[in-house]
């Protein structure tokens, strides 16, 4: 029989004794610790960068004139700020209001002619109407005109005691206006005194019709001056008497 070295008996008793402490651990294998996961650093939170509004530049506003109107009716609520002028008499002895949606002429002298023209348009063929109310002494004018330039005009005159003219203005070699009448006669349709009457122009290429109070008076073929085109308005006259109030409702400019 052999002999067994005392050596080998001494790495078999270290080998049972490893395996021995091994069961009694319970068989199962010890997890390794867990590593410790650095900290995480708080991320920079980005700060939006406000983008401010786009703003349109405000417009250039540039003032606008109201269009001139061709056809219309004026009321007088205020003055429409047209052509103010005297052909003859003294302007300070002519004063010209609006109230109560009125134009009223206050004539304080006797030859005194004011006009108020309409200068948004010129017109060859046109009608005109003006109603107006005498308040003053009878004896005034009441005209319509057409065609007005600095070579002449057609204005249809009526006077308060009853004669109507239809003339031609025209300035004379001094500079004067002078007043030359083509036709006139007798308006029987006039109301006279303290009355309120409508009066009607109509010119149409070389004829002219002339109405008070929706009545005709008369209409002419007129080839003398043969004016064409030009402004249009109205005058209240004052003769040989005053004073002269006169009040115009309205004036209306519409087609023929």
């Amino acid at each position: 029989m052999k002999r067994i070295s005392p050596l080998f008996l001494f790495i078999s008793l270290l080998v049972i004794v490893g395996l021995a402490c091994s069961v009694s651990g319970g068989g199962e294998a010890t997890a390794p610790p867990a590593q410790e996961q650095p900290a995480e650093l708080p991320q920079a939170t980005a700060v939006p960068t406000e983008v401010p509004p786009t703003v349109a530049p405000s417009p250039t506003l540039v003032p606008t004139e109201p269009p001139n109107l061709q056809f219309f009716k004026e009321e007088f609520d205020q003055d429409p700020k047209w052509k103010y002028f005297l052909t003859h008499g003294d302007e300070d002895e002519a004063e010209v209001t609006f109230e109560d949606g009125l134009m009223v002429f206050n004539l304080t002298d006797t030859g005194i002619y004011a006009y108020y023209l309409y200068e948004g348009f010129e017109y060859d063929d046109v009608r005109l109407d003006i109603r107006a109310e005498n308040r003053g002494k009878n004896n005034n004018n009441v005209s319509l005109v057409c065609r007005h330039t600095d070579e002449g005009w057609y204005e249809f005159s009526t006077e308060g005691g009853g004669i109507w003219y239809l003339l031609a203005g025209h300035i004379g070699g001094n500079g004067n206006v002078n007043y030359d009448t083509l036709v006139s006669g007798g308006a029987l349709s006039l109301k006279q005194g303290k009355e309120v009457n409508e009066y009607r122009m109509i010119c149409q290429g070389n004829e002219i019709r002339l109405y008070i109070n929706d009545v005709e008076v008369k209409t002419l073929k007129e080839n003398k001056y043969s004016f064409r085109k030009g402004k249009v308005g109205f005058n209240i006259s004052s003769l040989n008497v005053y004073p002269i109030i006169l009040e115009v409702d309205w004036f209306e400019i519409s087609e023929p």
